[in-house]
């Protein structure tokens, strides 16, 4: 496969947008992690989601 002339350009923005990518995996994989953490914190000292309530505990 000839890229031509343009081959080093092509394949160094390939390796930035797959770098890039990799990072924002890691960046949403670890922030996940992180409020899962913290939402766990907030149950434990007693503060309850509202989505937890059944639609008879609003009224």
């Amino acid at each position: 496969m000839s890229l031509g002339p343009y081959a080093s350009f092509i394949v160094t923005s390939y390796g930035i947008v797959a770098a890039v990518v990799l990072f924002l995996i890691v960046w949403i994989a670890t922030d996940y992690r992180r409020q899962r953490e913290r939402l766990r914190e907030l149950e434990a000292s007693g503060i309850s989601r509202r989505s937890g309530r059944s639609a008879m505990d609003i009224q």
